[in-house]
């Protein structure tokens, strides 16, 4: 059966597909640090049509399928299988149009995320969806997992952004849904099924996004907090007067910044004295000079209440480029660290510092080199840990390390994943934040669209 599926896709598709060793290295594996596999076959299609050819071929000899956008992901959704097919959307990267009358754009999967954002600015709008990865990451990939990012407080999840889509179901089915209008309630809202889907259910392959009016200018402020209570009353602050205006709210635990900056020696500290914890805040409007002064009103409060020790407002795009550099450094922890375990984690937002807190000294406590940086999206409840023991060397605990995490996030009542998907790393422990009845569910809507789960097979579920 091998040689024959093998026969098969290279009558179908050509030079469009590789077999064995001809399969370059970064189709093996994604972000999430797993052991590489070499699969069967890659697919690099060029078009819907020939991602339906191989599915119907796939699905009529029961091979899976692993679809793959940027390799970003970092809980395993694209590590291929063994003896199974990779299906890149890379070369399906063409920007079909920009309407600026709907202020849609509509793109094939395989563009990405910055190129989307600068087609966008070149039409004088704006895509609210922005991620560090957004050179590497995939729009496809963005959408299959619900990608959240630096402005979700503002522009919401990836599926904020999405009026249509074009999907590939695992038999080969093209469903064709490109809505480009705001209201449209004629039957089910199909397109849900399949943002955040993880690809288990359907290969996105065009969408149609939202776009915004383009923010006149984005200001930046960083900003030295006592403790995490004063950068909670430093958010709550900051929704009230600035409303809309607020796009981002960054925070980075001492833990986070001081590790950071002290190991990289291009980042620049903004403070010399150390502080409880850190914070960005972004800020878009229309009026430049508005914009700057609401932000400058939120800062000057906060300094007078004390929910702000020290902030600093740069006054060049280089300044802000530098005090951005340090909450996404995080693509340097290579240099700093060997194996992590990170975490992507969601929390009511009250709850976010004693639980950073309690995770950061239940390491130490357990591993006594431990080293447990926090930061995240806190405006939006989303939390990220990683953890890097330097004494167990390449045979990190990841199981102990993710038992102890989870096991604090589960006593909170958040979710073990807030934007970067289930995959393979975290389908044991599911459970913790999906009831059986919706586990169930979720099962029964699988079988009934891919009855040879044939379709990123062992993901999720």
């Amino acid at each position: 059966m091998t040689e024959t599926i093998v026969d098969a896709l290279r009558a179908e598709l050509g030079a469009e597909v590789v077999f064995g060793n001809d399969i370059p290295a970064r189709y093996h594996n994604d972000w999430a640090g797993m052991s590489p596999v070499l699969p069967l076959a890659l697919v690099r299609p060029r078009s819907t049509q020939q991602v339906a050819a191989t599915m119907r071929i796939c699905n009529a000899f029961k091979v899976p399928v692993t679809p793959q956008g940027g390799m970003t992901g970092l809980a395993g959704g694209a590590r291929p299988i063994k003896g199974g097919v990779a299906l890149s959307l890379d070369r399906m990267n063409g920007i079909e149009e920009v309407d600026t009358v709907m202020a849609t754009m509509t793109v094939q999967a395989g563009v990405p995320l910055s190129t989307a954002q600068k087609a966008a600015e070149d039409a004088g709008l704006f895509l609210g969806l922005d991620l560090g990865a957004r050179d590497s990451c995939l729009i496809g990939g963005n959408l299959s997992t619900n990608a959240g990012g630096n402005r979700v407080i503002r522009y919401g999840m990836a599926r904020e952004h999405v009026l249509g889509l074009e999907v590939v179901l695992p038999d080969g089915t093209v469903v064709t849904s490109l809505n480009k209008m705001l209201k449209n309630n004629a039957g089910y809202d199909l397109k849900q099924l399949f943002i955040g889907s993880e690809g288990t259910l359907g290969i996105i392959t065009r969408a149609v996004l939202r776009l915004q009016a383009r923010p006149a200018m984005l200001a930046s402020a960083f900003c030295g907090c006592p403790d995490f209570p004063s950068l909670l009353e430093l958010l709550k602050s900051a929704r009230q007067q600035m409303g809309s205006a607020l796009t981002s709210f960054e925070v980075m635990w001492p833990s986070f910044y001081d590790f950071m900056t002290q190991g990289l020696p291009n980042l620049r500290r903004a403070f010399n004295e150390p502080h409880g914890a850190y914070v960005l805040i972004e800020s878009g409007g229309r009026d430049a000079t508005e914009n700057e002064a609401l932000l400058q009103d939120v800062l000057s409060s906060a300094l007078e209440a004390g929910f702000v020790t020290d902030a600093v407002l740069p006054s060049s795009e280089r300044e802000t480029r530098d005090l951005w550099a340090v909450r996404e450094s995080v693509s340097e922890y290579g240099k700093l660290m060997g194996p992590l375990t990170a975490f992507d984690v969601g929390l009511p937002t009250s709850a976010a510092g004693k639980v950073a807190d309690a995770i950061e000294a239940a390491m130490t406590d357990r591993w006594p080199d431990a080293i447990a940086l926090s930061y995240g999206h806190i405006g939006d409840s989303n939390l990220h840990v990683v953890c890097h023991i330097p004494s167990a060397g390449q045979d990190q605990p990841h199981k102990e390390i993710t038992e102890l995490v989870f096991g604090f996030i589960a006593a909170e009542g958040g979710t073990i994943s807030a934007e970067h998907g289930i995959g393979l790393l975290k389908k044991p422990y599911l459970g913790l934040s999906r009831t059986p009845e919706e586990l169930a569910l979720m099962a029964r809507i699988k079988h009934a669209i891919d009855p040879n789960f044939i379709l990123n097979t062992g993901k999720v579920f």
